[in-house]
């Protein structure tokens, strides 16, 4: 393999690896929102008992994310100076922004998030799990401008030429709001809280199955699938605007995901299938004219197939492409199917009667992993041959000291530390998971504690 061929599967190993931990915080982050406000209005401790568990588990995603967020960034200037020293003024305002708005506002708060029990008010402490959430999501917000730039350019010019060419902001605001930004990060927020929501409800389905805290499980369930059903649904709305979105400003990668190739032309929509890219030809189960009417409204409309792009520009894993957006978009439907008939037996009163359903959400927490992970391998291979769409191919942003025998040693490098950070994560996840919450804890311990202080001074 070339330099380029192994950079590119480094950087997709750190990225994928990276990207399991972040959705799972934000949507975490939200339901201990929802769970701690439940406790300041009811005053009910189980609400308070859950946030603490959940708080802990939450601490373990953030803190790898963390940890694993922070590579990538060296990997920029050794894998990819070219392509560093391009953007860098585009990301490096981006993350400025981030740690500006969203990094201080989430280590602000964090503190008090979790070592603030019993230390501060529960109004205090409330207030403190609402900043990491809010941080965590403003984090994406700039992360995703970031990468939607790449997608879809604007509010720049280019300075040099050559390779000392480089891109240099001439509106902050158009950048970030660039044509694709705002409905990617709607996108990714809502992944992100399917992916919170459905590990919520695969934990505590899994203890009313072993008849453990079942009280406790119940009220979490209960909240989790109220996110869950609201996420699924939504993420239809976001993901056809998203869709739209790739019709207008990235035909092409529009054209490999459905397996598109006539150069104009009306376009089935294909529920699944297999690209055949020499043959031209999708083998499967399509909706004549389906992708017409999804775009245009109109069975009759053309579409822009592969064909009507120069070979140099099309993505060169049309299947792939294909492959991770159908499995993207046949997941989300199983997430609305599970949360809408959650919802039906939650009306019925038999939320919780049927032993197969509760199994079916215990698995089901892979689902929203595997579906974001696949979004962004398609977006990402369907940008190809470009990392920033039309103005830098891939194979030119690559740092032109690096070898091939570097990038191979880093690589396995990167596959041990990363597997046993990954069986960590699981060990410590199933410790905290296997201890659950504690039952018969005293949850507000402070009234005990002003009653041992009032005992000392009498």
């Amino acid at each position: 393999m070339d330099v380029e061929i192994l950079s590119r599967i480094q950087f997709a190993l750190t990225i994928s690896f990276h990207y399991i931990y972040p959705p799972v915080s934000i949507g975490l982050g939200l339901i201990m929102v929802i769970m701690e406000g439940l406790y300041l209005r009811t005053k009910d401790p189980a609400y308070e008992q859950l946030a603490r568990f959940w708080t802990k588990i939450f601490a373990l995603t953030f803190g790898i994310g963390v940890a694993t967020g922070i590579v990538m960034e060296f990997e920029f200037g050794t894998n990819w100076a070219t392509y560093s020293r391009y953007v860098g003024d585009i990301f490096g305002s981006a993350l400025a922004a981030e740690g500006i708005f969203a990094f201080a506002l989430e280590s602000g708060f964090l503190g008090i998030l979790l070592f603030g029990w019993n230390r501060v008010s529960p109004v205090i402490h409330f207030t403190a799990t609402l900043g990491v959430w809010l941080g965590s999501m403003f984090s994406a917000v700039w992360i995703v401008v970031a990468n939607s730039w790449q997608q879809t350019p604007a509010g720049y010019h280019i300075v040099g030429e050559g390779m000392e060419a480089r891109a240099e902001i001439t509106d902050f605001w158009a950048m970030a709001f660039n044509p694709s930004s705002v409905d990617r990060l709607s996108h990714v927020w809502i992944g992100s809280f399917l992916a919170g929501a459905f590990l919520i409800m695969s934990v505590h389905a899994y203890y009313l199955l072993k008849n453990r805290h079942i009280e406790v499980s119940k009220k979490a369930f209960k909240i989790a699938l109220a996110v869950g059903v609201v996420a699924s649904l939504s993420q239809l709305f976001t993901g056809h605007r998203s869709a739209d979105g790739v019709a207008v400003n990235q035909p092409v990668k529009l054209a490999a995901m459905e397996g598109h190739f006539d150069s104009l032309a009306a376009a089935d929509m294909y529920l699944l299938g297999w690209v055949d890219k020499e043959k031209q030809k999708v083998s499967g189960i399509k909706i004549p004219n389906g992708l017409s009417f999804l775009i245009h409204q109109d069975f009759e409309a053309k579409v822009k197939g592969i064909n009507a792009f120069p070979e140099d520009e099309r993505p060169g894993q049309i299947n792939a492409v294909f492959q991770f957006y159908h499995l993207m978009v046949g997941i989300g439907m199983v997430l609305i199917g599970l949360s809408l008939l959650g919802c039906f037996l939650w009306w019925r009163g038999k939320l919780f009667d049927h032993r197969w359903v509760l199994k079916a959400f215990v698995v089901a927490v892979l689902l929203p992993q595997i579906a974001n992970q696949a979004g962004w391998f398609a977006a990402e291979m369907g940008r190809q041959p470009w990392v920033v769409y039309g103005l830098l191919r891939t194979s030119d942003a690559l740092s032109k000291v690096v070898t091939a025998n570097q990038v191979i040693f880093s690589l396995v490098l990167f596959s041990l530390v990363y597997s046993l950070l990954f069986a960590l994560f699981i060990y410590l996840l199933n410790k905290k998971i296997q201890h659950g919450p504690q039952d018969g804890e005293m949850i507000d311990q402070r009234p005990h504690q002003r009653e041992i202080v009032d005992a000392i001074q009498s």
